[in-house]
């Protein structure tokens, strides 16, 4: 972990070299209003952190490809992950999460259409790397907030209390995850107890109660996240998914594990880094969190700006007033909505929601539709990838996404061990095999 060892002194002096040049508000409304076709944005991007018990990883990958070897193809990714009882799961998510999701999005198709299969192969991801850390026999868990920047559209999906933030232009601050935590997600404490957990705080000598909410067997604090064989299969591997496109402004993305968010709010943490390059900002925010409480916990701040290409830093504009229209902030818009060329940012520096979803039911994230080869007599599994014919696996069929009258292999199909998986999580069986007398 000496890795995350950065220092962090910056200087006054340090700061003030370091502001960009301001851009005239003008200058950038007039942009927008004249509707210049934008470049791809460039991504700039920073990383700082200080460890406690060494269980937080990052990772950062700029230069990713949808085709390899062509270049307009290009999409960047960031993640944080911030394991607990060990490192094993933290590790493990990182090499192997990006890849999963990556399998789970069919070949050969346009980018609109690459978009809209993020949310869907995420989940997939998600829940495919957890089963196979799984069957490693490993206890330890992690946190994943996992970031995917394709030009101006924004995907991040989450498990855990990592969180990432967005600092529109225009100085809005918006969260583009969840927190997953028991203390303060109601919907989750009833997802847990209705699938067989139990939810309450630590007992200590004399019956008092302590702590945060904690999920039993195992103390966990935590709905969801990657691994933790050892708690239950209601701690969930399936992520909250938010999909935005941002103005041609940009914006800054900072992604956290909680060793900032226990310490910084999401106004603080943005306020405290306006005006100054990636690199920088980074630094500050852990120092920030670290001079309001102290080192508690690994640390860890990624900041990336999302950065017009004929600028050299994301301009500073001032804070706009909260008032009635800051509801305007994100137009929703159906997720089949985003090929659609008629899109238009309403106005200068806003965020379209084209998708988001936090649903922990399986079949309700996959849906019916995902792509299978009925003409051969072979169905791909929806979460591992894996072909085999109908026989070997099974077809989920329920809730709203299936008629009555489905025939066995239509819908979504899973393989055993998938569907196994997926009734687990749903409380349909056991966790772990009953021991008798």
């Amino acid at each position: 972990m000496l890795d995350l060892l950065i220092p962090l002194h910056v200087s006054t002096d340090e700061v003030s070299r370091m502001r960009p040049p301001l851009v005239p508000l003008a200058t950038l409304i007039g942009r927008e209003l004249r509707n210049e076709k934008i470049e791809k944005p460039y991504v700039k991007y920073g990383q700082a952190a200080l460890a406690k018990k060494g269980e937080d990883y990052f990772l950062i990958k700029p230069d990713c490809q949808r085709v390899p070897g062509d270049l307009s193809t290009s999409f960047s990714v960031f993640a944080i992950f911030d394991g607990h009882n060990g490192i094993s799961a933290a590790i493990f998510a990182k090499e192997q999460l990006l890849d999963n999701v990556l399998s789970a999005i069919p070949q050969d198709i346009s980018r609109e259409e690459w978009l809209q299969a993020l949310p869907r192969a995420l989940v997939a991801g998600f829940v495919k790397t957890d089963i196979e850390f799984q069957q490693g026999g490993e206890t330890s868990g992690t946190t994943v907030t996992f970031v995917i920047i394709d030009g101006w559209t924004v995907t991040v999906a989450s498990v855990g209390d990592s969180r990432c933030i967005l600092d529109s232009q225009g100085g809005v601050v918006s969260l583009l995850t969840v927190d997953h935590r028991l203390e303060e997600n109601v919907e989750e404490r009833e997802r847990v107890t209705a699938s067989g957990g139990e939810v309450g705080r630590l007992n200590v000598f004399g019956g008092n109660e302590v702590g945060p909410l904690r999920c039993w067997p195992g103390g966990l604090c935590l709905s969801r996240s990657i691994g933790d064989t050892d708690v239950g299969e209601f701690i969930v591997p399936i992520p909250h998914v938010k999909q935005v496109k941002l103005s041609n402004f940009g914006g800054r993305l900072i992604i956290a594990s909680d060793g900032i968010w226990d310490a910084l709010s999401s106004d603080m943490a943005a306020k405290s880094c306006r005006g100054l390059p990636a690199e920088l900002a980074a630094k500050l925010v852990v120092k920030e969190a670290l001079r309001s409480r102290g080192l508690k916990d690994d640390t860890t701040c990624l900041v990336v700006d999302i950065i017009p290409s004929d600028i050299l830093f994301l301009p500073t504009i001032p804070r706009k007033k909260h008032n009635m229209f800051s509801s305007l902030l994100f137009g929703k818009k159906a997720l089949n909505s985003v090929s659609k060329s008629t899109n238009k940012l309403s106005a200068v520096g806003l965020v379209e929601e084209l998708f988001e979803e936090g649903s922990a039911v399986l079949a309700e994230r996959l849906g019916k539709d995902f792509p299978v080869n009925t003409n051969s007599g072979i169905h791909r599994c929806a979460v591992c990838q894996v072909d085999q014919t109908p026989a070997d696996g099974l077809s989920v069929n329920s809730g709203s996404f299936f008629s009555p009258g489905s025939k066995p292999c239509d819908g979504l199909f899973l393989c055993s061990n998938c569907r196994k998986k997926k009734d687990a999580m749903e409380g349909k069986r056991p966790s772990r095999p009953t021991v008798t007398a």
